[in-house]
């Protein structure tokens, strides 16, 4: 019997990566596969090694996960060629990933005429690659690409491809609608048949969303007995998206009434995860996203303000709590009070949410939404408007003034340069410093000449790394006097990960700010440790 857990996969990292205007850097790839492994994810695509630098260097590197487990992408072994012996094959065995996803073809069409391979011969390339893959990793996985269109044409070769990948040992055996435009009827009525082969324990969908289908087709071949489920944050991917699992996930579990690897206090931080994603990658959230998105809880008076403050039932779906999200009564100033009381505990801060002070901290947090911060995306900046509403956070230091200049000139050498010089002068405790640092750009130099004072106070600041920073702007219509985000991501020698906002019309004014919160952060973390400035 099929059992009631469903396994959720996610490919962010490589079919998020195929999306026109995403580029993810190695820093990108790691920070969004630790807020997978936190909130439950099971398995993390973390690319295809070997074939772009920046997979290379994740997978050099990969993040240490608790709950999720870290999968790498590539293809069965090529037509005349061992699987002992072909090196695109070998190369998904270097990565520190225990677990190997790799995709074949099982399209009679596309072996005949875009790979030119015989039928038997596709057929011991799946099933000699599975085998030796199990040989050298704990888990394999087979993506059955274009099955879907395959299995219209020729529905005995696909279902011999499937069978060839489970015979061999394949963990899962994932059928693709590659091209999206496979409909929820036909993916149900072909999942159930191939279910007659492989067990549902072992079947997996990975849907594209040409159709705007691919949510719905997802949700169909769980219900005819596929128990993996593939897809990305936000729908990213090639083309119209792939399964967008921010909508997937809650529909299994408050709808549907499948396990999952989330518990329901994970489901509470599916929006942060959401709008973590899209500020990483410098998009606004879209507000009318199911389940996340700012309008999907909000409403703006007349019958339906009424109906819903007598019993939200009548225009909500489910409790937007159980999803992270919140009621917005547009002409109301309670909306969002029970996100933000949520946010409270995951930083330790318990506050009774009658305490006068949360709702000045609520109108606070809107009136610099509106100018631009964003909290999804720097929860350490969060974290700091908090406990300086709400209780106190010291002054480490003070900069009293700040002066950056960039100059642009020809070296002796005959080389074009730019060089950045910041003059800086600060106090800390009862003490007045002045010093000037020289830099890679006008926020390394800044960043200098705070280190060159602070670490003579406060040298477990040695340990301080800028790791990512990434600029947006807000105003476009402004041009070159836009008012700008800047995003700062840091760390430290302990490994733990922040990040923090800056807004202003001036960048490096915007950059300090981020810069700052990431400093007082880091400081006030130490002094929670127990360590003292010396």
């Amino acid at each position: 019997m099929t059992s009631n857990r469903v396994y959720l996969y996610d490919s962010t990292l490589r079919d998020g990566a195929q999306t026109q205007g995403v580029d993810f850097s190695a820093m990108d790839k790691a920070a969004i596969t630790r807020e997978l492994d936190a909130i439950g994810i099971d398995y993390v695509e973390g690319g295809w090694p070997g074939a772009n630098p920046t997979d290379d260097a994740f997978f050099a590197n990969p993040p240490e996960l608790c709950r999720a487990r870290l999968a790498a992408f590539g293809m069965t072994r090529r037509a005349g060629r061992s699987a002992e012996n072909d090196p695109s094959l070998q190369a998904l065995f270097q990565t520190k990933a225990d677990i190997v996803t790799m995709v074949g073809k099982t399209w009679d069409f596309q072996c005949r005429v875009a790979i030119g391979v015989e039928l038997d011969e596709n057929l011991r390339m799946i099933s000699e690659s599975v085998a030796h893959a199990k040989t050298r990793v704990s888990e394999v996985m087979f993506d059955c690409e274009h099955f879907f269109d395959g299995y219209k044409d020729n529905p005995e070769f696909s279902l011999a491809c499937v069978k060839a990948a489970y015979d061999a040992g394949a963990r899962w055996v994932v059928l693709c609608d590659t091209n999206g435009g496979t409909l929820p009827h036909e993916i149900e009525a072909i999942v159930s048949e191939v279910a007659k082969t492989v067990p549902g324990d072992h079947l997996g969908i990975h849907c594209h969303d040409d159709t705007d289908n691919a949510v719905a087709n997802s949700l169909a071949a769980v219900r005819a007995g596929a128990r993996q489920v593939q897809g990305t944050l936000n729908g990213l991917g090639e083309r119209c998206g792939n399964a967008n699992l921010i909508s997937i996930i809650p529909s299994l579990m408050l709808k549907m009434g499948y396990e999952t690897g989330l518990t329901a206090e994970d489901l509470t931080r599916l929006k942060h995860l959401s709008h973590m994603l899209d500020e990483r990658l410098n998009r606004a959230p879209a507000r009318g996203a199911a389940y996340v998105g700012d309008s999907a809880f909000a409403h703006k008076g007349g019958l339906h303000v009424s109906a819903v403050e007598r019993d939200p039932r009548c225009y909500e779906h489910v409790e937007p709590e159980k999803v992270g999200n919140a009621r917005q009564i547009l002409v109301s100033n309670q909306a969002g009070r029970s996100n933000v009381v949520a946010r409270f505990k995951e930083i330790g801060l318990d506050v009774d949410p009658k305490d006068p002070k949360l709702a000045d901290l609520l109108d606070r947090v809107k009136q610099l939404e509106s100018e631009g911060y964003a909290y999804d995306g720097a929860e350490a900046s969060f974290e700091l408007l908090a406990r300086r509403q709400l209780e106190s956070v010291p002054e480490y230091f003070k900069l009293t003034s700040f002066r950056v200049i960039d100059e642009r000139r020809w070296n002796a050498k005959g080389d074009l340069i730019t060089l950045s010089e910041a003059t800086i002068k600060a106090v800390v405790g009862d003490r007045n410093y002045m010093t000037v640092a020289e830099g890679n750009g006008p926020v390394d130099a800044l960043n200098a000449a705070l280190r060159k004072v602070l670490l003579t106070v406060y040298p477990h600041l040695n340990d301080l790394r800028l790791v990512d920073y990434k600029v947006r702007i807000l105003t476009s219509e402004a041009a070159t006097a836009a008012v700008t985000r800047v995003m700062i991501e840091s760390t430290d020698g302990s490994g733990e990960h922040w990040s923090t906002v800056g807004v202003s019309a001036n960048i490096i004014d915007a950059s300090f700010n981020a810069l700052h919160d990431s400093i007082t952060y880091k400081l006030m973390k130490a002094e929670r440790n127990g360590k003292a400035a010396e």
